[in-house]
């Protein structure tokens, strides 16, 4: 489980053995089953969880009652609810495990107390932090500038084997289109290869 957690905190920064070693300390893994929460909405956000394995998805629950999916988080990506996280209010997005998860989880009080010790960690997440800032700016600039298309093309690139792992009316929700409107585009690129 650690080991990729390692991988992915050396796209970032250089760490020691000895670093590591603290900063693995501060995590501790859990399993979550099928269908089970992560975090539900009204919740306060209390971690920071790497996913190691599994499919998470990331959705908030319109006024009309549609789930509108964020993102997905799967192996070697984060989930979180950033404002609840640091902030401590209610959450108003849930995480539900889509497939059997193991995440390894580190608290808020825990990563401040990481911050401290290995002031290296806060260069990490700074880094982190601005690319996922990077990923949700083009996110929203796609969902407003883009057709159904060419957003269905991004995610498809974005999450390349994720269609087989997750349902239609998932993707769909995550693209913000109905399920009915994705088959119409599937069927269009089917046609045109």
């Amino acid at each position: 489980m650690f080991e990729s957690l390692r991988k992915n905190i050396a796209r970032h920064i250089e760490i020691t053995d000895t670093e590591f070693e603290i900063f693995r300390g501060y995590f501790h893994p859990i399993s979550i089953k099928k269908r089970d929460f992560l975090l539900k909405e009204g919740a306060i956000c209390t971690f920071e969880a790497f996913v190691t394995k599994g499919c998470f998805r990331i959705y908030y629950t319109g006024e009309s009652g549609s789930e509108q999916i964020l993102y997905f988080a799967i192996e070697d990506w984060w989930a979180t609810d950033i404002d609840s996280f640091m902030n401590q209010v209610p959450s108003i997005l849930t995480i539900e495990a889509l497939e059997d998860c193991e995440v390894l989880i580190i608290s808020k009080k825990d990563k401040d107390n990481l911050y401290n010790q290995l002031p290296i960690v806060e260069k990490l997440f700074r880094i982190m932090n601005q690319k996922t800032l990077v990923a949700f700016q083009r996110r929203l600039i796609s969902s407003h500038g883009q057709t159904a298309d060419k957003r269905y093309l991004e995610f498809l690139e974005k999450y390349p084997s994720l269609e087989q792992r997750i349902t239609q009316q998932q993707i769909a929700a995550y693209l913000g289109i109905s399920h009915e409107f994705l088959s119409k585009i599937r069927k269009k690129m089917h046609k045109s290869e």
